[in-house]
């Protein structure tokens, strides 16, 4: 028999859950008889060896891609309330819980993602089955319990513009708000654009993230900077 890459790895115990094992497929750290393997879809057999390389402590790449952002533009998260938006199984919270945020707010769509190392410190507030392009201030509130609004939003979103989120984003955060989003050009410049799954034409990822720019302006949101994940 054959099974997807992310269900064997997690079958076999080298992952704590399909979706663990899907990060770790992603971060180059699963090899298929000897060769490195990169695309969690593929189907496998039982016959298959499957090796996960050491990694370090945190519960997905994403994290690396967060402290990137928050030493590129110097925000200080000590002792501020965070929102994690599309968090998954918990790599920007934890990021943002190890560099002094009071609280953090991880939503996601779905259920049953949040790492268990993470959903079991009492600084993370999980909020499942969220969508955030419906977000607002009140509706936040009410889900994660938390009267304070986030002074710093990260998001990791995927299936989804940018452009139908940053007004529900503008409508919860203080205009002194820190913003840092990874942008995912697949999901910003419509399907034409978009082979096996990755734009590979630079003209059009560049075009993706000046779109997102200029639609953060329209939020009345503004924009620092960008850089490379």
């Amino acid at each position: 028999m054959t099974s997807r890459l992310d269900a064997a790895v997690a079958a076999r115990g080298l992952a704590r859950s399909r979706t663990h094992a899907a990060a770790l497929v992603d971060a180059g750290l699963v090899s298929v008889d000897g060769r490195p393997v990169v695309k969690a879809s593929i189907k496998v057999g039982d016959d298959a060896v499957i090796t996960v390389a050491a990694s370090d402590h945190y519960v997905s790449r994403a994290a690396h891609k967060l402290i990137a952002g928050l030493d590129a533009f110097g925000i200080d998260v000590d002792g501020r309330v965070a929102l994690d938006m599309g968090a998954s199984t918990g790599g920007f919270t934890q990021v943002l819980r190890e560099r002094g945020a009071s609280s953090v707010i991880a939503v996601d769509v779905g259920h049953g993602q949040l790492s268990p190392q993470v959903a079991a410190d009492s600084g993370v507030i999980s909020v499942e089955g969220f969508n955030v392009r419906h977000m607002t201030a009140a509706s936040l509130a009410e889900a994660s319990g938390l009267s304070a609004a986030p002074s710093i939003v990260t998001g990791d979103l995927s299936f989804i513009s940018l452009a139908h989120v940053l007004p529900a984003v503008a409508d919860v955060v203080p205009s002194e708000a820190d913003i840092v989003l990874l942008v995912k050009p697949q999901f910003e410049v419509g399907r034409t654009g978009v082979r096996e799954g990755l734009v590979t034409d630079p003209g059009r990822r560049a075009d993706a993230v000046a779109g997102v720019l200029w639609q953060a302006w329209d939020a009345g949101l503004g924009t620092h900077g960008v850089i490379a994940s």
